[in-house]
C-alpha cells in the first residue's frame, strides 16, 4: 500500500526541518490522518548525517541511507527497527489501513523480525485474526528489545513465533524504557536499604516512625489537592494506607477504597462515573476549559479491567515494584473512573503495589505524596507531559450541567501509553523517603528521646510539657524566646533555663530538620 506525502512544513505543532521527509510513526500518522500525537518524530534527511542521526527542533533526523520508502510497509518497519514503540500509533494504523495491506506484507516475509512483530502486535492490539498461516518453523524473537524495555516474562505465540513480554494485552498496555537514570535506580537496592535501616531500628522507635510518617504522608496526599483536611479525613487516608497489599486489587476492591477515602457519597457517585470528568478552569458562564479529560464512562470498566489484569501480570512475572506501581498508579490517574478521589486513589495505589510485593518494610508506609508535594511542579510536569498531547484528539461538548461529553472514540488513549517519565519520576520519591526521610525520622525520634530523658533527670517535667519545650528550643535555633519562657515556662530559673537550652542542642547538633 503506497502512501503519499505532501511535504508539510509543519508536523504536530513542530516545524519539520528543512530537507527531510517524514519517516516512520509520523509519516503513518500524517499520512492516514490518524488521531494520536507522535512524541518523538522522526524523518530522514536528503544528505548525510554525521553519526547516522541527529537531535533537531524536536525531531530525529536520520541519514539519507535510512530512507524507508514510499509503502506502508516500509515506514511500519523502519518505526519498528528504529524508533520507541508507540502502541497507540500501531493500533490507530492498524486500524486505518484494509487487512488485506497486512495479510500481503507478512506473506511477503514470513520468517523476518519486523514482519511477525507487526503480526504479532495487529492481531493483539486489534483482536483480529489475519489470513495467514502460522509462521515457519523459525527461531521466536522478542516482542519488545530486553535491551531497551522493561518487560515480562513472556510466552512464546506458536502463531507468531513472537514471545510475548508486554507489561498488559491489547486490552492496556504500559511501556517503561530501560533509561540510563531507571538502570541506576533499580540497582540501588532501595527495599533491602529501607529493610536494614529498620532492622536497626528498636520497635518501639521504629513504630512510633511508622505512624508518624504516615500521618506526613497523610496531610500531603490531601494538600496536594489543594485541601487542609480535619482530622477524621485524615485517619480515613490512613486506613485506606494500611489495608493496602491485603486484598487483591480488584475492580471491587478499587471501589471499596474510594468508599473509604470518600465517606460521604451525597455530591460524589460511589463507584464508576457515570458521566464525564475533566480537570481544569470555567468560564465566566461556568462551562468547562479542560486540560484535562478522562475515558468516556461507557468505557470505564473495560480500561480497569486492562488496567488491572496487566497489574496483577507485573506481579506474577516479578516486574520491579516500583515500576509496577507506576505503570498502575499512573494509568489509573489517566483514565480518572471516579467522579471524585481520583488522585488520592492514585497515590493509594503506589502504597497498594509495595506493600503487596513487600517492598515496604511491615507497617512503614514510605510518605511519597509528601515528595511529591515538595517537588509539586516536578509532578504536574510528569502528568501533563502525557495528558496534554492527547488533548488535540479529544472531542468534546460542555453539557447542560457544565460537565463535559466526549464525542468521539478516546478509548485507546487511555489504554497505551509510555510512563517512563513518570517512573523516573516515582522512583526518585521512593529514593528519597528511603535514603532521607526514613533514617531522618528516626534519627529524630532517637534524639527526641535522649533529650526527654537529660530532661526529666534535670527536673520532674510532665512529658507534654517536656516534648513543647524541646520544639519550642528547637524552633528557635536553640534557644528558648521570652514569650514562651514568660507563658509557659516562667518558674524556671536562668540557670535552669540555660541548661536545658544545651541539652536540646546537643543532642540535636549535626540533625538536618531540612529536606
Amino acid at each position: 500500500m503506497r502512501i503519499e506525502f505532501d511535504k508539510p512544513p509543519g508536523f504536530q505543532d513542530k516545524i519539520v526541518p528543512k530537507g527531510t521527509q517524514l519517516a516512520g510513526w509520523a509519516a503513518l500518522v500524517q499520512a492516514l490522518g490518524l488521531q494520536a500525537p507522535v512524541r518523538q518524530p522522526s524523518c530522514v534527511s536528503e544528505k548525510y548525517v554525521g553519526g547516522s542521526q541527529r537531535e533537531e527542533g524536536g525531531f530525529r533526523i536520520f541519514d539519507k541511507r535510512y530512507q524507508p520508502g514510499d509503502q506502508f510497509a516500509d515506514h511500519l518497519t523502519f518505526a519498528l527497527r528504529h524508533e520507541n514503540i508507540d502502541l497507540l500509533v500501531l493500533k490507530r494504523a492498524f486500524d486505518a489501513v484494509p487487512k488485506a495491506v497486512l495479510e500481503d506484507y507478512v506473506r511477503s516475509t514470513p520468517t523476518g523480525t519486523q514482519t511477525r512483530r507487526a503480526w504479532f502486535f495487529y492481531e493483539v492490539l486489534t483482536g483480529q485474526t489475519l489470513d495467514v498461516e502460522d509462521a515457519p518453523n523459525v527461531t521466536a524473537v522478542d516482542a519488545l528489545n530486553t535491551k531497551a524495555y522493561f518487560t515480562a516474562n513472556g510466552k512464546i505465540s506458536k502463531r507468531h513465533k513472537i514471545r510475548d513480554n508486554l507489561l498488559g494485552s491489547g486490552d492496556w498496555c504500559p511501556v517503561i524504557r530501560r533509561t540510563k537514570q531507571l538502570e541506576a535506580f533499580t540497582a540501588l537496592g532501595l527495599a533491602k536499604c529501607a529493610a536494614e535501616t529498620v532492622g536497626r531500628t528498636g520497635q518501639h522507635i521504629a513504630t512510633r516512625a511508622a505512624s508518624f510518617l504516615l500521618l506526613a504522608d497523610s496531610r500531603a496526599s490531601f494538600e496536594i489537592e489543594g485541601e487542609r483536611a480535619p482530622r477524621s479525613r485524615l485517619e480515613r487516608w490512613g486506613k485506606a494506607v494500611l489495608q493496602a497489599g491485603k486484598n487483591a486489587l480488584t475492580l471491587e476492591e478499587l471501589i471499596r477504597l474510594h468508599s473509604i477515602l470518600i465517606e460521604d457519597t451525597r455530591f460524589v457517585f460511589p463507584g464508576l462515573r457515570p458521566d464525564g470528568v475533566f480537570l481544569g478552569e470555567r468560564d465566566p458562564l461556568g462551562d468547562p476549559l479542560p486540560e484535562f479529560i478522562g475515558a468516556r464512562p461507557q468505557d470505564l470498566e473495560d480500561l480497569c479491567s486492562g488496567m488491572l489484569a496487566a497489574n496483577s501480570r507485573m506481579r506474577d512475572d516479578g516486574i520491579d515494584p516500583v515500576l509496577q506501581a507506576t505503570a498502575t498508579a499512573f494509568g489509573f490517574i489517566y483514565i480518572h473512573p471516579f467522579q471524585d478521589g481520583n488522585g488520592r486513589v492514585h497515590r493509594c495505589l503506589i502504597h497498594h503495589v509495595l506493600a503487596e510485593r513487600k517492598y515496604t518494610p511491615p507497617g512503614i508506609v514510605f510518605p511519597v505524596s509528601s515528595v511529591m508535594l515538595d517537588r509539586i511542579d516536578e509532578y504536574r510536569r510528569t502528568l501533563q507531559a502525557h495528558s496534554k498531547p492527547l488533548m488535540d484528539f479529544i472531542e468534546w461538548r460542555p453539557t447542560s450541567e457544565h460537565n463535559v461529553e466526549v464525542l468521539n472514540d478516546t478509548a485507546d488513549l487511555y489504554r497505551y501509553f509510555d510512563c517512563t517519565e513518570a517512573a523516573e519520576f516515582l522512583y526518585a520519591c521512593v529514593q528519597r523517603t528511603v535514603e532521607y526521610d526514613l533514617p531522618k525520622e528516626i534519627d529524630y525520634l532517637r534524639r527526641h528521646d535522649e533529650a526527654m530523658v537529660r530532661i526529666r533527670e534535670m527536673i520532674d517535667m510532665p512529658d507534654r510539657l517536656a516534648q513543647n519545650l524541646i520544639q519550642f528550643i528547637r524552633q528557635n535555633g536553640g534557644t528558648l524566646s521570652k514569650r514562651k519562657r514568660k507563658k509557659d515556662f516562667s518558674a524556671l530559673t536562668d540557670d535552669e533555663v540555660q541548661e536545658l537550652e544545651k541539652i536540646v542542642q546537643d543532642v540535636f547538633e549535626g540533625f538536618d530538620s531540612e529536606k
